[in-house]
């Protein structure tokens, strides 16, 4: 008796197993993934378009028209420590990447900024 009804009942049993298992993969499949061979590497010239428009966007500059690679943040721009920092981090922003502090505290103009952007396979 108790074969029979054992019998009867394993199918269901393993047919509402299966529904779950195909979420778990169908789930697994919807994460986002960065494929870093399908992305075009940006160009020096595309970053600095980009960089110069975050800088002319940054409110705490003093001249923004003659903004070049050669322009220094701190001498040419006007920005102290904490502006440079603040600029950054909208740089950061604008391609979506993180520049580590140490290499940030190293970025002393646009020029070098730009080709640390370029050289970054995560940036956008």
């Amino acid at each position: 008796m108790f074969r029979s009804v054992l019998r009867t009942n394993a199918p269901m049993a393993l047919r509402r197993a299966a529904p779950i298992a195909v979420r778990v993969n169908a789930a697994r499949f919807m994460m986002p993934t960065r494929n870093y061979s399908a992305a075009n590497k940006l160009t020096n010239d595309a970053v600095q378009t980009r960089v110069l428009s975050v800088i002319q966007a940054f409110n705490k500059t003093n001249s923004v028209a003659d903004v070049s690679a050669k322009t220094s943040f701190h001498q040419d721009l006007g920005l102290d420590s904490l502006d440079t920092v603040e600029l950054l981090v909208a740089i950061e922003e604008e391609f979506e990447i993180e520049i580590p502090d140490k290499v940030a505290d190293e970025l002393k103009t646009v020029g070098e900024t730009v080709e640390y952007i370029a050289s970054n396979p995560e940036a956008l």
